[in-house]
């Protein structure tokens, strides 16, 4: 009986400290981005805020009774640097794994719809819906989880069907999974690792809001966020080739924080409203230090800030 329970203990604990599922059907990507929307719903209430959807939006929303914001619940992308950065698949693809609530038979039937071609494979329906100049394949893996990818060959919607048939165990699934996602830290709601800057890269380095990171485009990351006392910590870390390049990074990154941190005030004179003060506190609560090899970034987000940023977002059509 001891030995049973130690087992079931084992189990639970194997589970609780694995890749989430939808992360492990992902094919091999050069980074991986997760997120746990649930207490992000929970925290912001974004599903109540009313959002301007595009025409093509609103078909998608009738014709399946989906409603994103309202049903899924855990996301996972896969980011495929493209060889041809002009190419008609543009300088980064994506394989995304969707869970949440769906009614299979609506969305089966809009699906085939749009699709200009139909497989079949492991079991599964494969749709083929071309869309400015690309072709995405999507299929239901089950009654909850959706794949899909718009890599040009069929190799990555087939790697997640042969996962996901697989009934992989909780510590299956890609390199880059098997390598970094220990570093991530634990109960974090969502992450990222790999060289998730791909798709913000400009002139082979890193670039937000129009601001150009001291970073090399192929830098590689492990990002995270957990909720907490005081808002969200956000923790960031650069994995550099050796402590000296670490060292290198945390002082470059420094020296863009103060630069940050003196335009800042101007711009917090222009805030107005009960959230004025969020962006101020988030950037005050930024530390950047380095860790032997690694330059690490962390802050607490307002859960205010949070709430202004989702809001922004659903707002957009």
């Amino acid at each position: 009986m001891l030995a049973l329970v130690v087992s079931l203990a084992v189990a639970l604990w194997l589970r609780k400290t694995a890749p989430p599922e939808v992360a492990r059907l992902l094919p091999e990507s050069d980074a991986i981005v997760y997120a746990n929307l649930k207490p992000l719903r929970a925290a912001t209430h974004f599903d109540r805020t009313s959002i301007s959807r595009s025409p093509e939006y609103q078909q998608f929303v009738d014709a399946t009774g989906i409603v994103p914001e309202r049903d899924l619940d855990e996301v996972a992308f896969a980011l495929h640097r493209m060889d041809d950065p002009d190419g008609p698949n543009g300088p980064v693809a994506y394989s995304e794994v969707f869970e949440g609530r769906f009614d299979g038979a609506r969305l089966a039937r809009y699906l085939g719809g749009l699709a200009s071609s139909q497989e079949a494979y492991a079991g599964h329906t494969i749709y083929t819906i071309p869309i400015d100049g690309r072709q995405l394949r999507i299929a239901q893996l089950g009654y909850d989880t959706v794949a899909a990818s718009n890599m040009p060959t069929t190799e990555q919607i087939h790697a997640m069907l042969d996962r996901y048939r697989a009934a992989a165990s909780p510590f299956s699934g890609s390199s880059l999974l098997a390598t970094y996602y220990k570093d991530v830290p634990l109960l974090s709601s969502a992450w990222a690792i790999g060289r998730v800057g791909l798709p913000f890269s400009e002139r082979g380095y890193i670039s937000l809001f129009g601001l150009q990171l001291p970073l090399p485009e192929d830098t590689t990351f492990v990002a995270s966020l957990r909720y907490g006392v005081g808002g969200v910590h956000l923790r960031v870390e650069q994995i550099a080739s050796t402590e000296a390049e670490a060292a290198q990074s945390t002082q470059a990154l420094t020296s863009l924080l103060h630069l940050v941190r003196a335009i800042e005030p101007k711009v917090a004179e222009q805030s107005e409203g009960p959230d004025a003060g969020a962006e101020d506190r988030f950037v005050s609560s930024i530390a950047i230090v380095q860790h032997k090899d690694r330059a690490v970034m962390t802050a607490t987000v307002p859960l205010e800030l949070l709430r202004k940023v989702t809001d922004a977002s659903a707002a957009k059509p």
